[in-house]
C-alpha cells in the first residue's frame, strides 16, 4: 500500500501551502454539544440537495425551516400523513413526497439514539474514528435516504471529522491502488477503514484532511 506521504506530497505539488486550505472538523465537546433539532435540520437539507441545485435549497432553507418547526424531533417522531399531504403543498418546500416523508423517520432515528446515549451529538461525538465506516453503515441502516455520501456530507458539515467519498476521492483511491471500484458492501468498507487507520497513524492526520488531500493529490 502507498504511504500516505507520497499522496500528500503530489497534493503539495498541485496546490502549494495546504494548511490553510484544511477544513477541521469540532471538538468532541463541540459535537455532542450541538441539539438533536440541527442534526435532523442538517439530515434534510442534504438529503434534499441530493439530485437537486444547492443553490436553490440554499435559498429555500429559510422556508424548510419555518415549515418544519424548526425541525423540532418530538413534533416530527409523530409526523403523519396529514403532515405530508399539508407539506407537499407548502409553497418554498420541494415537493418530493419521499424526501420529506424522511424527516420523520430521521426524527424517530434522532429519538431512537437520544434514548440510548442522551443525544445525538453525544452519539456521534462518542464513535471512535477507527470503526468510522462502520459509522457510515450504520446511518445507511438506520437512517432514511442517509447512505453514499449524503450521510458523509451531513457529518462534515456538522463538525464530524469524516471522509467523504466523492467521485474525486474514490478516483483519487484508484489512482493510487487503494481500491479498484467504489466500495459499498460493508466488506469493502471495512477493508478502506484499514487503509485510513493505517495512514491516520502514519501521519496523524484525521479523516477531514486525508479525504481532501486525496481530492487534492488528482485534481
Amino acid at each position: 500500500m502507498i504511504a500516505f506521504a507520497e499522496i500528500e506530497k503530489r497534493a503539495v505539488e498541485r496546490k502549494g501551502n495546504l494548511v490553510p486550505l484544511l477544513h477541521n472538523p469540532l471538538s468532541a465537546k463541540e459535537i455532542a454539544a450541538i441539539p438533536d433539532d440541527r442534526w435532523l435540520s442538517q439530515m434534510t437539507r442534504c438529503i434534499f440537495e441530493a439530485g437537486f441545485n444547492w443553490d436553490l435549497i440554499d435559498k429555500r432553507w429559510p422556508q424548510f425551516e419555518t415549515a418544519f418547526e424548526n425541525f423540532d424531533i418530538t413534533r416530527w417522531v409523530f409526523m403523519s400523513d396529514d403532515d405530508l399531504d399539508h407539506l407537499l403543498k407548502t409553497p418554498g418546500l420541494v415537493a418530493n413526497a419521499q424526501k420529506i416523508h424522511s424527516v420523520g423517520e430521521n426524527a424517530r432515528f434522532i429519538s431512537d439514539i437520544g434514548q440510548t446515549h442522551g443525544s445525538a451529538g453525544a452519539w456521534f461525538a462518542d464513535w471512535p474514528a477507527g470503526r468510522y465506516m462502520e459509522l457510515c453503515l450504520e446511518l445507511k441502516a438506520r437512517g432514511s435516504r442517509l447512505g453514499g455520501i449524503t450521510g458523509q456530507r451531513m457529518m462534515r458539515r456538522m463538525g464530524v471529522d469524516a471522509l467523504i467519498l466523492t467521485p474525486t476521492v474514490v478516483k483519487a483511491l484508484n489512482h493510487w491502488s487503494v481500491i479498484d471500484s467504489e466500495p459499498t458492501s460493508k466488506k469493502a468498507f471495512l477493508g478502506l477503514q484499514t487503509i485510513l487507520d493505517e495512514w491516520r497513524a502514519e501521519t496523524g492526520h484525521g479523516l477531514n484532511h486525508i479525504s481532501q488531500i486525496l481530492a487534492w493529490s488528482i485534481d
